[in-house]
Order: structure tokens, then sequence, then C-alpha cells
């Protein structure tokens, strides 16, 4: 790979749109849900996965669930995405408010 082109790609990397929203993680042997936001939904999952089997996620109850029941029980779903329109702070009001509305809805945790 030459280096223009790796800059190039390096440019249009940083340029791609962020997709901000609100996401769940579904434990399917036990149905317990838990609900948490991100201002880069489309890469979160991945971070997310990767605590998990490192066994070092912050999440507790997350935690414990995942080694209980192992990777193949979780699902991860987009819940809520925001316009690509929105200023840093209303997407940042926005995220907090529709999670804390998942959370009520679906009778979830927060992560």
């Amino acid at each position: 790979m030459t280096n223009s082109i790796r800059k190039a790609q390096i440019a249009a990397y940083k340029e791609r749109p962020t997709l901000a929203g609100v996401f769940a993680v579904i434990c399917e042997a036990t149905g317990q849900v838990w609900v948490g936001q991100s201002r880069h939904i489309d890469t979160h999952q991945n971070g997310l996965w990767f605590a998990l089997r490192q066994g070092s996620s912050p999440y507790r109850a997350l935690q414990a669930a995942w080694t209980t029941h192992g990777a193949d029980a979780f699902r991860f779903e987009v819940l809520d995405r925001l316009p690509e329109d929105y200023s840093d702070l209303r997407r940042k009001d926005e995220l907090t408010k529709r999670a804390a509305l998942w959370r009520v809805r679906l009778d979830a945790e927060g992560v």
C-alpha cells in the first residue's frame, strides 16, 4: 500500500459520519437486558464483547451472566439511532434521555 493511498483511507475513516444511538445487550438464557448509549454505536459492540471475553467488563452483573452462560447466549441490538445533524451537546442530552426511556421500557439495567 502506498503512502498516499494510506493517507486517503485514514482521511476517509476520520470523515465518516458517527452513528450515535441506544443499544441493548440481551441474554437469551435468562432474559436479562442491559441498555446503554454510545456516540459510536457501530463499533461499540466490539469493545464491549472484548472486555467481556477478557473478564474485565466494569458491569458486574453483565460480566457474571456472560461468564455463566457464554458468548453464544448474548446478542447486541441497536434500539434507537440519532440523526447525524445533531450537535455534540444536543446528541449527548438526547442519548441520555433515550437510554433512560429504553431502560424503563425494557426493565433493564444500565451499561
